[in-house]
Order: C-alpha cells, then sequence, then structure tokens
C-alpha cells in the first residue's frame, strides 16, 4: 500500500483539476433507458461519495451546514478524493404513529433551508458533486423503517404531510442544482407495500419540480422488495451489510461476504435495468464491526475498539463492487459539518476520519473503477487519472494487537 503521505499528495492535486459537473437540467429517461450500465456512459465517472452529517445540536451554533468549520468538511472530502458529498437535512417526526412531519430541526425551517443552499454552492465551488437526501428524525427514536399511522385515513394524511416536505427539499434540490436527490429513507413500512401506490403520484409532483436524477435510500435487507425502482434513475440503498456470521474471522472470510452482497446487488441491478449506488456504507471503529453493523454506536456494551476490523470491513465490501459497470458508486457515512466536533458521534463510531479506515477509502477513491467507463478515461480528467494509476486498491494493513 501507497504511504498515506503519498496518497494524500496524489490526491490534492487531483483535486486541483477541475470536476466535470453531472448535467442535471436534461431530461434523465436516457438514464433509465440505457440499462444497469448507463452510468458508464455519462462520462462523469464514478460516484466517490462522502456524507457530510449536519451538527445534531443547537450547543453548537455556527458550524452546521454553510459554515466555515462546513467548509472544512468539504476540504477534507475533497483531500481524500471525493467527487460527491451527501447533505442530510431532517424533519422531525414525534413517533411511529405521527402523521405529520415538522420542518423545522434544530433551527427553523428557513434558516436550514439558506444553510443547505449555501452548503450546496460551497461544495460545488470546490467541484464536488451534491447529492441531497432530505431525512426523517423520530423524536421517540424508534426506526422511520416501521412507520404505520394506523389506519386509511391516517396513511393519508402522513402522504400528504411526506409529499408537502419531500416537494419542499426537491425545491431547494433545484435552487441549489443538486445533481442527485434521494426521495426517501428506509421507508419500508410503505414502499415494500401496497401503500407504495401512494408515492408514485408524489414521485410524479417531485419531476415536476426537480429536473435531477432521482434515488431512494432503502435499506439494505428490503432493496429488493421495494415497489418504486422503476421509477427512479438510480437504486439507491443503505449498505450496512453483515460480512460473517460470528467475530474475529480473518479477512479472506470478509471478502466471501464482500462477493455474496456483489452477486445480491448484481442481480437486482440486471433485473431492474439500472445502475446501483450505495447512498450510505461504513462499518464502526469496533472488533468484529462487519458481524452486526446496523447497530448504532450509542446502543452498544462492552466495546472493543479495532481499527483494523473497521478497515478490514470496509475493504471487503467495496473491493469486489469496483469491477462492476452497473456499480456507480458510494458515499461513506460518514464526516461531520464540523470535522473536529467529536460530540456527535463516540470514537469507536462510523466515521473514517483519521483511522486506518480512512486510508482504505483514500485508496478506493484513487482507484480506477468500471464506472468511470472508456467515455470519461477519455476525458482531461479521466486520462489523468489513469496516468496517474499506478493505483492498487488493496488491503489495509496493520499489525494486529
Amino acid at each position: 500500500m501507497r504511504s498515506f503521505k503519498a496518497a494524500r499528495g496524489l490526491l490534492l492535486g487531483l483535486a486541483l483539476i477541475p470536476m466535470q459537473v453531472a448535467e442535471t437540467r436534461a431530461d434523465t429517461g436516457w438514464l433509465r433507458a440505457g440499462g444497469e450500465q448507463a452510468w458508464t456512459h455519462r462520462a462523469a465517472g464514478g460516484v466517490r461519495g462522502m456524507t457530510v452529517g449536519p451538527i445534531e445540536s443547537l450547543r453548537h451554533p455556527g458550524r452546521g451546514y454553510g459554515s466555515e468549520a462546513y467548509g472544512r468538511a468539504l476540504d477534507e472530502a475533497v483531500a481524500m478524493g471525493a467527487t460527491w458529498v451527501s447533505l442530510t437535512p431532517f424533519g422531525r417526526v414525534g413517533n411511529l404513529r405521527s402523521t405529520q412531519i415538522s420542518l423545522d430541526f434544530e433551527a427553523p425551517f428557513e434558516e436550514n433551508r439558506r444553510n443547505i443552499l449555501e452548503g450546496i454552492h460551497m461544495a460545488h465551488q470546490r467541484g464536488l458533486n451534491v447529492l441531497l437526501v432530505p431525512h426523517l428524525w423520530t423524536e421517540s427514536h424508534e426506526w422511520r423503517a416501521e412507520i404505520d399511522p394506523g389506519s386509511d385515513e391516517g396513511w393519508a394524511t402522513w402522504s400528504e404531510s411526506y409529499e408537502r416536505f419531500l416537494l419542499t427539499w426537491a425545491e431547494v434540490a433545484r435552487e441549489g442544482s443538486a445533481e442527485m436527490l434521494s426521495v426517501g429513507v428506509e421507508l419500508r413500512s410503505w414502499v415494500t407495500t401496497p401503500r407504495a401506490a401512494s408515492f408514485f403520484p408524489i414521485l410524479a409532483k417531485v419531476r415536476g419540480v426537480y429536473p435531477g436524477l432521482l434515488t431512494y435510500s432503502a435499506n439494505w435487507d428490503d432493496v429488493d422488495e421495494t415497489l418504486i425502482l422503476q421509477a427512479i434513475d438510480v437504486i439507491g440503498l443503505n449498505a450496512f451489510y453483515p460480512l460473517a456470521d460470528e467475530p474475529s474471522v480473518p479477512l479472506h472470510v470478509l471478502l466471501q461476504g464482500g462477493e455474496r452482497v456483489a452477486a445480491r446487488l448484481e442481480r437486482l441491478a440486471t433485473t431492474e435495468r439500472k445502475p446501483i449506488v450505495l447512498t450510505e456504507i461504513g462499518y464502526k471503529t469496533v472488533a468484529s464491526p462487519a458481524v452486526k453493523p446496523w447497530i448504532w454506536p450509542e446502543d452498544m456494551e462492552e466495546v472493543v475498539l479495532s481499527q483494523q476490523d473497521q478497515a478490514e470491513a470496509t475493504f471487503a465490501l467495496v473491493r469486489p463492487l469496483l469491477d462492476k459497470p452497473w456499480f456507480s458508486g458510494f458515499f461513506v457515512w460518514r464526516l461531520y459539518a464540523d470535522p473536529d466536533d467529536v460530540s456527535q458521534e463516540p470514537e469507536f463510531g462510523f466515521s473514517p476520519r483519521g483511522k486506518l479506515a480512512e486510508r482504505v477509502v483514500r485508496d478506493a477513491f484513487a482507484a480506477i473503477w468500471a464506472a468511470d467507463g472508456p467515455a470519461f478515461l477519455s476525458t482531461p480528467i479521466g486520462r489523468h487519472k489513469a496516468e496517474s494509476a499506478g493505483l492498487f486498491f488493496t488491503a489495509p494493513h496493520a499489525p494486529r494487537r
């Protein structure tokens, strides 16, 4: 593996070259018609993405989206080799029975709207494309995938409220010229059931407001049952896949798990004839994080720190995907809008920042992918990447304690 310093120097050099920004004003029907390899024909390269999370506390003013601190987070993403960032504005839901979504989250909506628009602008200034992901925060700390208003009338009211929520952020995405919009996050109880029929009119209205690419952030274990995939452009999913059934397995076993994930996703891409983007990937900085990666850090007990295990799990998930033309890329979960604010997550959380997993992410971003395609590699940026690519995406190495 190249040294961290050498990789940083190379990627900083690449970052100085102006990025091609994906065209979002034109009709996206060509992408839907292009099938699972459509992404490779876009001449924009694969999605090398970092999620930049909001500062989830009013006690940290001036550090969220659009701030000077957020600018440092973007600079770090660029230095890692990112070409995209994902921004996640939240709406607030009381509990799983709620039928209303508040647009206010930690600050009044108009303030959040201004900050998101500035955040998109700042990303574009740095040559980064933007995925906007309107997200739901449940005050009861229950999983949004289990939302159930409880009756036909309740679901109708919920659908109307969600439509207002999504169209509001679609208008922000249009105004800011964000390149891609996620129309939902882990809405299992809605879009994997017959109630998904009520989602299609909402998507039609979104198309009337926002001209860019649409995705949907399914959960990894229900994306195959998601009924709205034909109405979006790129299949998205939050890929917290388990790669092993038991702890302390060697890397080759994790890689076998990654190969199984790749095979499953290839079947989905081929069936739906659409490219796939992983809208979130991440493993915690703990021993054997690939066994139950969906457990939130704050819910863990008896934690054993392990940067090596985090790095190996990240490598094992991503490595089998990079040579697949249907695989358009991934977003790492996550940096924060103030990269130095360590209060947002325990040290054993998902962020790869300053850890061995960051080296894995940098190497993955630096490699040439099938999704880059010959059209991208024939551009000045692509040729520069190809000419610079004495690059190999290899397993992370560090002595085990």
